[in-house]
């Protein structure tokens, strides 16, 4: 295996697709990584694959207070420090037009995928980072940067996440960065709806003919919490296969 980086990582919702392509690049590169998720049994089996000697699995849910103390406590008590931390919790209950939309499902949709992020932030921050220097990534979405029809309370939502790592950014500098990922469709469980039976016309809208993979985001996530990226904070990185290049005129 890898040798050991000396670093620590702390990766919310990573029991699969994203979370655990984020978790995946960052164990194969050398970090110990504490990954999390809902799915207690589902959890588990993913640090089983990852490595149960480098990974350590914290049940719970994202939005919940308590679940976000005790994940880094646990990381703090098993690995003494926590250098990353990727957002990446999210979800997304309902499908139709926004005008429709229960404000419950609204509200709870901004507690997993933005309230949540800056809980694990303010905790990662008082824990380890303003101390001692580290770096997070959120994991926004395209849907973040524009209309998104039939997804608009988390595409609204993610707009806050990419405004809320702007905000991180500034008042956490100079000691931590902080930056964001905005994928388009990623081939995972949770996008399943909007390419399943058809991802051959799905790809076809992009550029690069493809849609994306878990280890695509997981590689950005690398790059971004890596000495590679020591002079960028504040951004978010899309990670779209061209699919934004059909915006322009022609």
């Amino acid at each position: 295996m890898t040798e050991l980086s000396g670093k620590v990582a702390l990766v919310t919702g990573a029991s699969r697709g994203i979370g655990y392509g984020i978790a995946e690049a960052l164990v194969a590169r050398g970090d110990r990584v504490c990954i999390t998720g809902r799915n207690e049994d589902a959890l588990k089996e993913a640090a089983d694959r990852l490595g149960s000697d480098r990974v350590l699995a914290v049940a719970g849910k994202a939005h919940d207070e308590a679940h976000q103390a005790e994940a880094v406590a646990r990381v703090m008590e098993a690995f003494g420090r926590v250098d990353f931390l990727v957002n990446n919790a999210g979800t997304n209950p309902v499908f139709g037009p926004i005008a429709d939309l229960d404000l419950n499902v609204v509200r709870k949709v901004f507690e997993t995928n933005v309230v949540s992020a800056l809980g694990f932030a303010q905790r990662t921050w008082h824990a380890w980072q303003k101390d001692n220097g580290g770096a997070i990534v959120n994991i926004a979405s395209v849907a973040g940067l524009s209309a998104s029809p039939f997804v608009g309370a988390y595409g609204v939502s993610k707009a806050a996440m990419i405004n809320l790592t702007q905000q991180l950014a500034h008042e956490f500098a100079p000691s931590v960065r902080v930056n964001a990922i905005a994928p388009a469709v990623v081939k995972t469980q949770f996008a399943k709806a909007l390419y399943e039976g058809r991802e051959e016309e799905a790809a076809a809208s992009y550029p690069l003919r493809r849609l994306g993979v878990p280890s695509d985001v997981g590689g950005a996530a690398a790059f971004l919490t890596s000495a590679q990226s020591d002079w960028i904070t504040g951004q978010t990185l899309v990670v779209d296969g061209g699919i934004f290049l059909n915006a322009g005129v022609g």
